[in-house]
């Protein structure tokens, strides 16, 4: 299977590169992002299917974390999560200086995962966030809410950096990474939108207690209240606008 999907990768960017060059005249020029989301959006979409990650969070976290694919450790690890060794690994390491300080606040070398090719970095990275009890609360989530996903991997600890929710929004908008969710399961994708848009047309509060009001103003009782003040408001016009006496008359 994984020896498939790294031949599967291989033939997706090479027919990308001859079409970007007999197009490249009249089209414009395909950006290193979507040379990246074509050679692994299958991985993406598979692992979705396997483990109910959005594919959408997936190649959002790939794109950045690897820097499409060109970052020191895609290149020379083939770790485009930028998974660290932990206690648990026992496969390849690779050193490289990330945010871990010594005991007198020098920037030293972290350990991380070095994988055979960039599919087994995709598996891993899927089994990374299965295995562990701190992301549990991520699978609470629909599989199309990418939204939720984006803010929980920050909040479960993820990444250090504050905006890592905000970032990973922006490129799955940009890129329209919420797609992938779409072909890894168009059923499901469908119902999801469906029960979606219920709950955006659900009643404010507001509208609701209009509702009412306009309820209450169609019974007879409430009618004929409102018939009678208005009769009230016309006597009171009627002798507020009657013509004035003359200030010399008697």
């Amino acid at each position: 299977m994984c020896e498939i999907m790294k031949k599967g990768i291989q033939i997706t960017a090479f027919l990308s590169i001859i079409l970007a060059g007999i197009f490249g005249g009249s089209f414009r020029p395909i950006s290193v992002q979507e040379l990246y989301m074509d050679q692994y959006k299958y991985v993406a979409i598979s692992e979705m299917q396997r483990s109910g990650i959005p594919a959408s969070i997936k190649m959002a976290q790939g794109i950045m974390e690897s820097m499409a694919g060109r970052s020191e450790l895609a290149v020379q690890a083939n770790n485009h999560f930028g998974i660290k060794c932990k206690g648990t690994w026992t496969g390849e390491t690779y050193l490289y200086q990330d945010d871990d300080l010594d005991s007198s606040g020098q920037l030293i070398h972290s350990c991380f995962r070095m994988y055979p090719s960039a599919v087994d970095s995709y598996i891993d990275h899927t089994d990374f966030i299965l295995g562990r009890s701190r992301y549990k609360e991520l699978f609470n989530y629909s599989k199309f809410d990418y939204e939720s996903w984006a803010l929980g991997l920050k909040k479960c600890g993820y990444a250090t950096d504050p905006l890592y929710a905000k970032k990973l929004l922006e490129t799955i908008r940009k890129y329209n990474l919420e797609n992938l969710d779409k072909e890894a399961d168009p059923i499901g994708w469908e119902a999801y939108q469906k029960e979606k848009s219920k709950i955006s047309v659900l009643p404010t509060p507001k509208k609701i207690e209009e509702s009412k009001v306009l309820s209450n103003n169609n019974k007879p009782e409430v009618k004929a209240a409102t018939k009678s003040v208005n009769k009230l408001k016309k006597k009171k016009n009627r002798r507020k606008f009657a013509s004035p006496r003359l200030s010399g008359s008697k």
